[in-house]
C-alpha cells in the first residue's frame, strides 16, 4: 500500500468530540473553559466541533496506579459525516487514550478513558456510554465480545456487560470475586473458562459461570507461590493446546491444566538495556513519579537506569496456533518466546520503536506491532510495511487496533482513531 500524506484527502472527525475531555495522565489540563482543538487544519480537514470539559471522576487508583481519568461530557450521540473516497480518515476522541478497538461488521467499538464509543459505519452515526449508560467508570480499558453480550473492563468500575437489546448492563467488581476493579483484558478459552487480567491478580472462572460465585478462582503471586510472577496482569491469550499465556509487569506466565511457569528478562526476555540505550526516544521514566514502579525498579535490579526501559514489563501479547507467543515489552522490543528461549526484536532489526504497547493478528494472518513511533506490519521473519503520521496516522503513538471485515485498519492512539484503507 503507498500512501502519501500531502496527496491524500484527508478528514477529520470529532467522533465524540462529546466525550473531549480536558484531563491528561490524571490532572485537568484546561480547567476554565472547553477544550480548544487544534485551530488550524490542513487542506481538505473540517475543523472539528468543539467539547465540554468533563467533569471530574471519583474514582481512585490504587497507589502507584497510572492515574484514572473519569466523568464524562454530553452529548452521548450524534452522527459525522465522512468522505467515503479519502484513503484516511481521523476521529478525535479529545484528551483521551483510546486503549482498545473492536471492529464488528458495520459497527466499531472504541474504548476511550471517557467511555466507550459504538460508532456505525453505514450510517456514521456514534454513541457514547459511559456512567450515565451504566458503566460504573469512564475509563475503559479493555472491549471484547463476551457470550454475545459487550466485555467491558474498566479502571475502578470492574468488569461490565452490555446487553444490546434491553440496554443493561451487568457489572462484576470485588464483592461478586473479581481479583481487583481495574481490569486490563478478558479471554474465553476454547475449553469454556473465562479470564479476567486484574491489577491484584488473574481471575479464572471455571466453565464461564459468572454468576456462580463458587466458579471464579482468583490466582496471584502469592496463590501460586510464585508461578504468576507480578499481580498486574496485562494481558491474556490462548495458545496451543489450551495454554494460556499472561502479560505481567513481571514477565511472562504460563498456565497449564493448573501448573504455572514463568520467565523475565534474566531469562532473555526483552532486548538488553546496552542494545537499545540510544534508541529509547520515549525517556519517561515511571519511577521517577510512581512508588511502585521505582520498588519494581528496584526488586529488578533496573535501579542504575534512569529512563523508559523495564523489559520486565509486557505492555501487549499474541499467542500464535503453533504455540510460540509473541510479547511486546517496555523499551526492551518485541519477544518471540519458542518455549524454551527467546528471540528479541529492536529498532535495529526495522522496528519502529522499542516500546511496543500493541500486536495484533489480523484476519489475513499479518501481525500488526503498534509502538511509540508507529505502526510495522511482520511478514516472515521481516517488518515489511511501517506506518507514522506521515502515511496518515493520527499519531505515532498506537495503542490498540483492529481489521475491518474489509481489510481496512482501525488505529487508537491518544486523542484519536485513525481508519486507513486498504487498496
Amino acid at each position: 500500500m503507498q500512501l502519501g500524506h500531502k496527496s491524500i484527502a484527508v478528514l477529520v472527525i470529532a467522533l465524540a468530540g462529546a466525550i473531549a475531555g480536558a484531563y491528561t495522565m490524571g490532572r485537568k489540563a484546561n480547567p476554565d473553559g472547553p477544550v480548544q482543538l487544534p485551530p488550524t487544519v490542513a487542506a481538505g480537514e473540517q475543523m472539528p466541533a468543539g467539547a465540554t470539559t468533563a467533569a471530574p471522576g471519583n474514582v481512585q487508583a490504587p497507589a502507584g496506579h497510572p492515574p484514572v481519568v473519569d466523568g464524562g461530557a454530553p452529548p452521548t450521540e450524534g452522527k459525522v459525516q465522512v468522505d467515503p473516497t479519502a484513503r484516511f480518515v481521523h476521529f478525535r476522541v479529545g484528551s483521551r487514550n483510546v486503549k482498545d478497538i473492536l471492529a464488528e461488521g458495520d459497527v466499531v467499538w472504541v474504548g476511550t478513558s471517557g467511555g466507550v464509543i459504538r460508532y456505525n459505519t453505514r450510517t456514521d452515526e456514534y454513541k457514547l456510554f459511559d456512567t450515565r449508560a451504566g458503566l460504573l467508570s469512564n475509563g475503559v480499558f479493555h472491549v471484547s465480545r463476551l457470550d454475545g453480550k459487550l466485555a467491558v473492563g474498566t479502571y475502578g468500575g470492574g468488569l461490565s456487560l452490555l446487553d444490546e437489546k434491553t440496554g443493561s448492563w451487568e457489572s462484576y467488581n470485588i464483592p461478586d470475586g473479581l481479583g481487583d476493579a481495574f481490569v486490563y483484558d478478558v479471554l474465553k478459552t476454547k475449553a469454556g473458562d473465562v479470564w479476567i487480567a486484574t491489577w491484584s491478580g488473574v481471575n479464572r472462572i471455571r466453565g464461564g459461570k459468572l454468576a456462580d460465585r463458587s466458579s471464579w478462582e482468583l490466582h496471584t503471586v502469592e496463590s501460586t507461590k510464585g508461578g504468576l510472577p507480578n499481580d498486574w496482569v496485562y494481558g491474556l491469550a490462548e495458545g496451543k493446546d489450551g495454554t494460556v499465556w499472561l502479560a505481567t509487569e513481571g514477565g511472562l506466565a504460563r498456565w497449564v491444566g493448573g501448573k504455572w511457569d514463568n520467565w523475565n528478562h534474566a531469562k532473555g526476555q526483552g532486548a538488553p538495556y546496552e542494545l537499545v540505550k540510544d534508541d529509547l526516544t520515549f525517556k519517561n521514566d515511571p519511577s521517577k513519579v510512581s512508588t511502585h514502579h521505582a520498588r519494581q525498579k528496584q526488586e529488578m535490579g533496573l535501579q542504575g537506569i534512569d529512563t523508559a526501559y523495564n523489559p520486565n514489563y509486557i505492555v501487549s501479547i499474541v499467542a500464535d496456533p503453533d504455540g510460540t507467543v509473541w510479547i511486546g515489552t517496555w523499551g526492551g522490543g518485541l519477544a518471540h518466546f519458542d518455549g524454551k528461549q527467546f528471540r528479541n526484536y529492536t529498532t535495529k532489526d526495522g522496528l519502529p520503536g522499542n516500546h511496543v504497547f500493541m500486536l495484533h493478528r489480523s484476519r489475513n494472518g499479518d501481525m500488526w506491532v503498534g509502538t511509540n513511533a508507529g505502526l510495522a506490519r511482520r511478514q516472515g521473519d521481516k517488518f515489511v510495511e511501517k506506518l507514522t503520521t506521515n502515511e496518515g496516522l493520527f499519531s505515532n503513538t498506537v495503542f490498540s487496533m483492529d481489521t475491518g471485515a474489509d481489510g481496512s485498519l482501525w488505529v487508537g492512539s491518544f486523542g484519536g482513531v485513525t481508519h486507513l484503507a486498504r487498496r
